[in-house]
């Protein structure tokens, strides 16, 4: 069978969506579905921080869209917060320190409930999971994964309010992050008890080379009844995306330079 490659993209009913935020923006996005099943669980992808190369086409968020529908039955629902661009268009608005992203987060929950998709999970990503945690503790949100956390946005107080739920929570940390690495996010994560750090050797802050790493772990929390490591061929149609398209943003954007801002807090 053919070898799934970093471009492979399999089967499934994909359509452009717009979500419509409480303050008036309209956001671009993509939802991705199983052709053949109903979906066992959904995820929305919260995208890396756009002012440096995030956007929904990020490489673990573009895998999980064109893989996951068809390897695991999941449903992958991305788009770009306020001010990103990627090839799927640019959101209205502009980038505001995770505060006006409140309405992007919820927008997206919101869209995801109206579909009636099941088993909802967030994945953030970097700045996608300061998001998270600051405004995705949503009654229809199941639990999240949070990839690379650099809790740069977060407060303790957002931090108690996902302990006082007990949604399952999960932080993939890479051993050589440029920002949170696993010693410390366990102390930091100690604050919320059911959190769940799982430390990854070798990996880096953009995962790169370490997507299927990812993809198995978060397949392993959605859907655990679907066996892991996901296959790495597939016996079917198969397409190929342009990943030109994202190279530029890739090597110019995605650099291992930490990242400085203005609520950039010491541990």
């Amino acid at each position: 069978m053919p070898p799934i490659r970093a471009n492979s993209i399999l089967p499934a009913h994909r359509e452009d969506i717009e979500l419509h935020t409480a303050d008036g923006l309209t956001l671009v996005g993509e939802l991705a579905r199983p052709l053949d099943r109903d979906p066992v669980a959904t995820l929305i992808c919260l995208h890396p921080l756009p002012t440096h190369g995030g956007m929904m086409d990020s490489h673990v968020f573009r895998k999980a869209a064109w893989r996951l529908p068809a390897l695991a039955g999941i449903a992958v629902l991305r788009f770009n917060t306020r001010g990103t661009t990627s090839t799927r268009g640019t959101s209205q608005g502009t980038f505001d320190n995770a505060q006006g992203e409140r309405y992007d987060v919820a927008a997206a929950i919101e869209y995801a409930e109206f579909e009636e998709l099941p088993n909802v999970w967030l994945l953030g990503w970097s700045f996608g999971t300061d998001l998270t945690l600051k405004f995705g503790c949503d009654p229809s949100v199941t639990g999240a994964i949070l990839l690379s956390p650099p809790l740069r946005f977060s407060q303790p107080d957002d931090l108690r309010i996902w302990a006082d739920t007990g949604k399952p929570l999960t932080a993939l940390i890479p051993e050589f992050d440029d920002y949170l690495r696993p010693a410390e996010a366990a102390s930091r994560f100690a604050a919320i008890p059911q959190a769940e750090v799982v430390g990854v050797d070798g990996a880096k802050h953009l995962w790169v080379g370490d997507a299927e790493t990812v993809l198995n772990e978060v397949v392993s929390r959605v859907a655990p009844e679907v066996p892991v490591p996901l296959p790495t061929d597939w016996d079917g149609p198969m397409e190929s995306g342009d990943s030109s398209a994202y190279a530029d943003r890739t090597v110019a954007a995605f650099s291992d330079v930490p990242v400085t801002g203005p609520e950039q807090r010491e541990g």
